[in-house]
C-alpha cells in the first residue's frame, strides 16, 4: 500500500487525536490543522491524497468554504474530499443529499459524526482506490 497522506481539518483536538491515531495505525501519513486557514496552508504546502473536512469551526460554514476554495484551486481541485460533520443532527438538513453539487457541497463523500472506524477507512480505500 502506499504510504497515502491525509489532511484532517477540525477544531476539536480530541477528535483529531482520536482519528489521526487510528488512521496512522492503518499506515496513513495525517497532517492536522485546526481551521479553514491552516488547512488551506497544509494543502498548498504538503499535497495531501485526501481531505477530511469538519463543517463547524471557527463560523458555521468554514469547512463548506474551505471545499468551495480547494475545487476552485487549480492546484487542489483534484483531492478527494471527505466532510466529516454532525451538523445534520444539530440542524436537522440532509446535506448528506447535497454532496457533489459544484456550488452548495463540492465533496465526494458526506459522513455523520459520531462516525464508526470502519466506516471512515471504508470510505477513504474507496476514495483513495486502494
Amino acid at each position: 500500500m502506499k504510504n497515502y497522506k491525509i489532511l484532517l481539518v477540525d477544531d476539536d483536538v480530541d477528535f483529531v487525536f482520536i482519528q489521526k491515531a487510528i488512521l496512522e495505525k492503518e499506515g496513513y501519513q495525517v497532517i492536522t490543522a485546526g481551521d479553514k486557514a491552516e488547512g488551506l496552508e497544509k494543502a498548498r504546502n504538503e499535497n495531501p491524497d485526501l481531505a477530511i473536512l469538519d463543517v463547524m469551526m471557527n463560523t458555521p460554514q468554514e469547512g463548506y468554504e474551505m471545499a468551495r476554495e480547494m475545487r476552485k484551486d487549480d492546484d487542489l481541485k483534484n483531492i478527494p474530499l471527505i466532510m466529516l460533520t454532525s451538523v445534520d443532527s444539530i440542524t436537522g438538513l440532509n446535506l448528506k443529499a447535497m454532496a457533489n453539487d459544484p456550488k452548495w457541497l463540492p465533496v465526494d463523500s458526506f459522513l455523520e459524526k459520531p462516525v464508526q472506524p470502519v466506516q471512515l477507512l471504508n470510505q477513504i480505500k474507496a476514495l483513495l482506490k486502494n
